[in-house]
């Protein structure tokens, strides 16, 4: 597999690996769990998903699942990750999905990411991000913003919908 590796000089985005399970279990906390995760996680559980995300890349599979990496040591700060495929996406859209652990937030890292994660996602063909957020999730919603996004509101033909859209169009990525 072709290790990917993008910077800024402040965060270096890479695809997650099994060595960072410790990290990952080590920094969930209950604001991952509910925004991001639906439940606390297990050792056998987040070791079977970083090898699925390592055959998506592997496989060329829709999920492009990155380890936000911080510091001189790279150390793992959190996850961002980009679908190429989900239910509710149109043709050339792409979900984007992010998390950071209690120790690395508020330091504009998960915008860094946001922004990364988006230049590769429209180096690998996407025509527009998606950022669905809970509408309690205000930190998540300034993060999207940060990076550009715009809101839309609930998806287009869906009212049932629990997340607020907010999009940014990738066809002219400035980066």
């Amino acid at each position: 597999m072709h290790e990917v590796k993008l910077s800024d000089g402040t965060i270096t985005l890479s695809p997650l690996r099994l060595d960072d399970v410790e990290a990952h279990l080590a920094g969930e906390d209950e604001l991952l769990v509910r925004w991001l995760n639906g439940g606390p996680d297990t050792r056998e559980g987040v070791e079977a998903y970083f090898r699925h995300c390592r055959e998506q890349w592997g496989t060329g599979g829709p999920l492009r699942a990155f380890g936000i990496r911080a510091g001189s040591d790279e150390a793992l700060a959190g996850t961002v990750d980009l679908r190429f495929a989900e239910e509710g996406l149109a043709p050339g859209q792409v979900n984007v999905a992010y998390g950071l652990y209690p120790s690395w937030r508020g330091r504009g890292l998960a915008t860094r990411a946001v922004l990364l994660a988006s230049h590769y996602a429209a180096t690998a063909g996407g025509e527009e991000a998606v950022i669905q957020v809970e509408p309690e999730n205000r930190a998540s919603a300034a993060v999207a913003r940060r990076a550009g996004f715009s809101p839309v509101g609930q998806p287009p033909g869906n009212s049932s919908a629990r997340f607020d859209w907010y999009v940014r169009d990738l066809r002219d990525d400035p980066q």
